[in-house]
């Protein structure tokens, strides 16, 4: 594994980069950084070239100054394959990486060669968000906007590790997926700007939340770069009967249940989620 400092859209992005052959560009969720693609790109490396970047706010990538939204996400990311002299690339995004994903599609679909999704938000969910047997699972996107969140959940290493170690744990069917790795996971969201650049997401995209929850999403133009979306039987977040709706934003929509996971495919079951990715964008060349 190589790791690389890029400079891009005016940042420094700390960028994980392995393998050879045609690009994949990985980008994480939340509560995650670059490692949560490991295992993926420990099986894919043969395949792909896999560049998988700590998103602007997480990881070793510098921190946004004000709220930083999917579009500004979106932004950067083009600025990111520019820099590695990349035209076209196929993109696999998870949670806050799917949302990302969408404007992405949207404003630079001849840059991509193909979509792959695990579990995400989309407009189609819509006030299904606000159900109130939700309204227990998704607290914590409140929580993540209040100015004194940070300091609360990074007061000590212990409460840091307690509060992202029960999202890893509470949202994956498998329950060892993060096992071994908890310990870096907390030392990455204790290092300066790390909660805080992580929580930055929920302020950006707090206005769209809401919109879509009151059912007032503005009627988009489908994606038409070919997609596959391959969302968990299990997810307690993101239920699979979410996926009802998501042919009215994909016009080229390849949608299958990933059977015995939950919110994160990509480390429960890499050997599957490394097989469809391989399958999806190998039926794309």
């Amino acid at each position: 594994m190589e790791h690389v400092t890029i400079s891009a859209s005016g940042a420094q992005f700390h960028v994980a980069k392995t393998g050879t052959g045609e690009p994949l560009l990985l980008l994480h969720g939340w509560p995650e950084f670059w490692l949560t693609w490991e295992p993926l790109m420990e099986r894919l490396q043969d395949r792909f070239t896999l560049i998988a970047p700590d998103l602007r706010g997480f990881g070793k990538t510098d921190k946004p100054v004000e709220p930083f939204g999917p579009p500004d996400h979106a932004k950067d990311m083009i600025a990111l394959l520019d820099a590695f002299g990349i035209k076209r690339a196929g993109v696999v995004g998870h949670d806050v990486g799917g949302a990302i994903m969408q404007p992405l599609a949207r404003s630079a679909p001849d840059r991509l060669v193909g979509l792959f999704f695990f579990d995400f938000v989309y407009p189609g969910i819509g006030p299904r968000m606000a159900e109130p047997d939700r309204l227990k699972e998704i607290w914590y996107q409140s929580f993540n906007q209040i100015e004194m969140a940070p300091t609360l959940v990074g007061a000590t290493r212990h409460s840091c590790k307690t509060y992202i170690g029960h999202f890893l744990r509470h949202w994956a069917y498998r329950k060892d997926a993060f096992d071994g790795v908890l310990d870096a996971f907390a030392d990455n969201f204790m290092q300066p700007g790390n909660l805080a650049g992580g929580f930055a997401h929920y302020r950006a995209a707090n206005a769209g939340r809401i919109a879509m929850m009151k059912g007032e999403v503005p009627n988009l133009p489908k994606i038409k770069v070919p997609t596959c979306v391959r969302w968990a039987e299990h997810d307690p977040l993101f239920p699979y009967a979410w996926t009802d709706r998501l042919g009215e934003t994909f016009a080229n929509l390849d949608l299958a249940m990933f059977s015995g996971v939950g919110h994160f495919p990509h480390r429960e079951d890499p050997d599957r989620a490394a097989k469809e990715i391989a399958t999806f964008f190998g039926s794309l060349q």
